[in-house]
């Protein structure tokens, strides 16, 4: 994908995530939850998975937690070389829109909150369900469209009265509809996505905007406006955040919506759909009711 058509510049955000790799563990909040998450997904599933890779494997602490479910065995971390830090390299260089791996080698992925910054989400996926086995499976979860909506309306009204204009500042994230659909285009059975909603609360936008860079996730969009932002802006953008949803206490709230994906590649021991009028009993005798057959030729006013 050329970078005119590309959503996100990957250059900039692998070298933002570089530069926050030393102090990544003091903002790594929402990958603790989605770690905790996926341990209790995968301790539930009734069967075992000898090789599995962690993308990204954010500094090996995707393995550090997954290390302990007995029913994974090999975990093969794979990152990108510009977001690895020199104390913990991955196992594998590896970009989500260009996988290394053969197609059928690979009993699971898990991804936790990269996927978010793919310009290619289909094609990442499609290369996803390429490299795992028949009945692999696909576990990841990525940031959804409520995730920092209140940043974004202060940035917006806030350059659009400083600037006379305003420029992209928070990606446009997929949401749980978008999830469903590009898994099944991109051929796996058995999906199933939910969401969940993190409010989290800080003394002030400022502090938001801080934990952002502290994360390397600040705005890495290609048609982001390409001179500094002035003091200002900045304090303008702050004030607006503070004026439409500051919290009681005078703190403010800003969102952050999970999304989790868990796919599998088709297999024949997959349980499928019966084919219609299959039926050997009646939904009537299932839910416990009496059968009312319609009246007249069964056709019903507009």
């Amino acid at each position: 994908m050329s970078d005119l058509a590309a959503l996100f510049d990957r250059r900039l955000l692998a070298h933002r995530r570089q530069r926050a790799a030393a102090r990544a563990c003091d903002h790594d909040f929402l990958l603790r939850r989605v770690l905790e998450d996926f341990s209790e997904r995968l301790a539930i599933v009734q069967r075992s998975f000898p090789v599995v890779v962690c993308l990204p494997s954010h500094q090996g602490a995707v393995s550090s937690v997954l290390a302990n479910l007995p029913s994974l065995g090999r975990l093969i971390e794979a990152d990108t070389l510009a977001a690895a830090s020199a104390a913990k390299a991955p196992d594998v260089i590896a970009d989500e829109e260009a996988l290394p791996f053969a197609g059928g080698q690979l009993d699971a992925i898990v991804s936790a909150l990269s996927l978010q910054f793919a310009n290619d989400l289909p094609g990442a996926l499609i290369q996803m369900r390429r490299a795992l086995k028949p009945d692999g499976l696909l576990l990841a979860a990525f940031l959804g469209g409520a995730t920092l909506k209140e940043l974004r309306e202060a940035w917006l009204m806030a350059e659009d009265e400083v600037c006379g204009g305003a420029s992209p500042r928070v990606a446009p994230f997929a949401d749980v509809r978008d999830a469903g659909t590009l898994l099944q285009r991109a051929g796996f059975a058995l999906p199933v996505v939910d969401s969940d909603t993190v409010t989290v609360t800080y003394a002030t936008p400022l502090h938001l905007m801080r934990e952002l860079k502290g994360m390397g996730a600040s705005n890495v969009l290609q048609a982001r406006r390409r001179v500094p932002v002035t003091r200002g802006l900045l304090l303008r953008a702050a004030e607006v955040y503070t004026q439409r949803f500051a919290l009681p206490n005078g703190r403010i709230p800003a969102t952050f919506e999970i999304i989790t994906m868990t796919a599998w590649v088709p297999h024949d021991s997959q349980p499928k759909p019966l084919a219609p009028g299959s039926a050997k009993g009646r939904l009537a005798d299932a839910l416990g009711v009496k059968e009312h057959k319609p009246k007249g030729d069964g056709s019903a006013d507009a």
